[in-house]
């Protein structure tokens, strides 16, 4: 019997999940490792076929305020805002309260499906887990948002105190694959984001958990990414590109091109079906045309407006994009 042909390959993986079926790790693996031209391009086109046969048509928004910033314990080496780093990153304690509360009621206004804010730091507790509960149960309760928090690594009763303020969405980021985070990161690991993540889901919540590709990691280890998440069990993965920040020691990052960004998001989806593939920080830079791509590949959801310490695009920018992709606002 003839070898099974690495477009034979693609083929058959994808009619596997069209029909249902859970890649294996091994089949996933074999899948990020083709390299031809003419499979690659396949990939993604099945990954589009995918996307179209088993997701949602509606493009899922959200929107976040850097809630706190800078001075971070943690040494994560992409990060301006860790106090490891020079990078010349703003430092303040927490966000002013009317300011959160004005960029929650503009995004609502502007139909964006979600509200976080995102903390800085290992943890945020005590008055400032106070506070930050506070903004997001007025939003939930006056703005018509849903709502979503990102501040690291909490406790059950800490989660359960946003739980209590309404929000039902936490977000944790894996940010790279098992084998790869020890390099970058060595103030905290996945096991302890995947013990945050398992508190919040006995709570209850929904998580969103994705990473952050470029970092200088192989094509296998953005799939051993994408099986990994498979234990955080969410129902959004954030997909950022890096851009390398100076004074971080990943200023020097050749930047990852195009076709490797969108097949990336390709690969996600056959290990991630039905997840909402969010497109995060990083896409600013990358051309139009790429973009679409990214968005027919996989791509059904986006963190719209500005981005952390990085800028993204408008809302009307985007929206005309997702108009263009075929997906509903």
């Amino acid at each position: 019997m003839a070898e099974e042909s690495e477009l034979e390959f693609v083929e058959a993986c994808a009619a596997r999940v069209l029909a249902g079926e859970t890649l294996d790790e091994d089949t996933l693996y074999r899948l990020a490792e083709i390299n031809s031209d003419e499979a690659i391009a396949l990939i993604e086109a099945k990954a589009g076929e995918i996307t179209r046969a088993l997701c949602s048509k509606k493009f899922d928004t959200c929107s976040i305020v850097n809630a706190r910033s800078g001075r971070c314990s943690e040494n994560c080496k992409w990060c301006a805002q860790s106090a490891h780093f020079h990078t010349g990153c703003d430092n303040y304690a927490i966000v002013d309260r009317d300011e959160a509360l004005h960029v929650a009621r503009y995004n609502a206004d502007k139909g964006v499906g979600r509200f976080s804010l995102v903390a800085s730091g290992r943890m945020v507790r005590g008055a400032a887990l106070d506070e930050m509960c506070d903004i997001l149960s007025y939003v939930g309760e006056h703005d018509g948002i849903a709502t979503c928090a990102s501040m690291g690594l909490l406790t059950e009763a800490e989660l359960k105190r946003l739980r209590d303020s309404g929000t039902r969405r936490y977000h944790c980021n894996l940010e790279t694959a098992p084998s790869f985070f020890p390099t970058l990161c060595t103030t905290h690991t996945i096991a302890d984001k995947l013990a945050t993540i398992d508190a919040a889901h006995r709570l209850g919540f929904e998580v969103c958990s994705g990473g952050i590709i470029g970092m200088g990691e192989t094509r296998r280890q953005r799939m051993e990414l994408a099986i990994t998440l498979r234990k955080a069990d969410p129902v959004s993965i954030p997909l950022n590109v890096l851009q390398p920040i100076p004074g971080t020691p990943l200023a020097d990052t050749p930047l990852i091109d195009e076709d490797e960004i969108v097949h990336t998001v390709a690969l996600f989806r056959f290990a991630h079906p039905t997840v909402q593939l969010r497109f995060a920080g990083g896409r600013a830079r990358m051309s139009h045309e790429a973009q679409l791509r990214a968005l027919r590949a996989g791509i059904n959801g986006a963190i719209v407006g500005d981005l952390l310490t990085t800028i993204g695009s408008t809302i009307a920018e985007d929206r005309s994009l997702i108009d263009e992709a075929g997906y509903e606002w």
